[in-house]
């Protein structure tokens, strides 16, 4: 099954069921939230996010933003945002406040119908249900990522939260909370079966804890790691 969507392409990756807040300040994208806010009461009130995979965004008919083409490159899978609330500003832009719903691997672009971009989009499958497996999974994913928020929070309270048992509400907020590289988060996204995803959370958050346990054993302040070296 197959839809037109508005996309947005941006620099982040939003996963299903998670919360993402936008400000609204260029007029292709006023006119898209116009667009949202004047449909039909019941009709879904949602658009494509797409994160870029390389170059910039450009305006439509400047460029053609699709994958693979020129301008801005764009990964061939998104998450459609719900729009939840919307605050209009006093210089006509919008303060929204979105959320993760559905999977969408985009088929088609079209930068000149709107003045935003469009595409045609097929909807992902999303698991009716989870197995033994994925609950034996979950269950190491939530040990493992309680670890590695320990590396990365030294406050206990910080880790104190609970979080959900469902394996693939998990495997959404472990993936969009976790300091993973767009590219990272991309290829968890790309996955349709919530097992899969949980093995490849598994690698990548045991490869991160590794990493930090590396750099906090270096005998040097972690600032000075993070300036250049002073050339004097």
């Amino acid at each position: 099954m197959t839809a037109r969507l508005p996309v947005f392409p941006l620099g982040t990756v939003l996963f299903p069921g998670l919360v993402l807040p936008l400000h609204i300040f260029e007029e292709r994208y006023r006119a898209l939230v116009r667009h949202l806010v004047g449909l039909p009461e019941g009709a879904p009130r949602e658009f494509g996010v797409v994160a870029i995979a390389a170059g910039w965004e450009v305006a439509p008919g400047s460029g053609t933003p699709t994958p693979g083409g020129g301008g801005v490159t764009l990964h061939e899978v998104g998450c459609t945002a719900e729009l939840r609330q919307v605050t209009e500003l006093d210089d006509g832009g919008f303060d929204i406040v979105t959320v993760g719903r559905r999977r969408f691997r985009i088929a088609d672009v079209d930068d000149t119908a709107t003045p935003y971009l469009t595409a045609e989009v097929e909807w992902l499958p999303e698991p009716a249900g989870t197995d033994e497996t994925a609950d034996l999974l979950a269950a190491r994913v939530i040990a493992v990522f309680r670890q590695y928020l320990g590396l990365i929070r030294p406050d206990p309270e910080d880790i104190s939260e609970q979080l959900p048992e469902d394996p693939t509400v998990l495997s959404h907020l472990v993936a969009a909370t976790a300091a993973l590289t767009v590219a990272d988060r991309q290829k968890l996204l790309a996955i349709d079966d919530t097992t899969a995803r949980l093995r490849a959370e598994l690698r990548l958050l045991n490869r991160e804890a590794a990493l930090l346990r590396q750099v906090r054993a270096v005998p040097v302040p972690l600032s000075e790691l993070a300036s250049p070296p002073s050339p004097n």
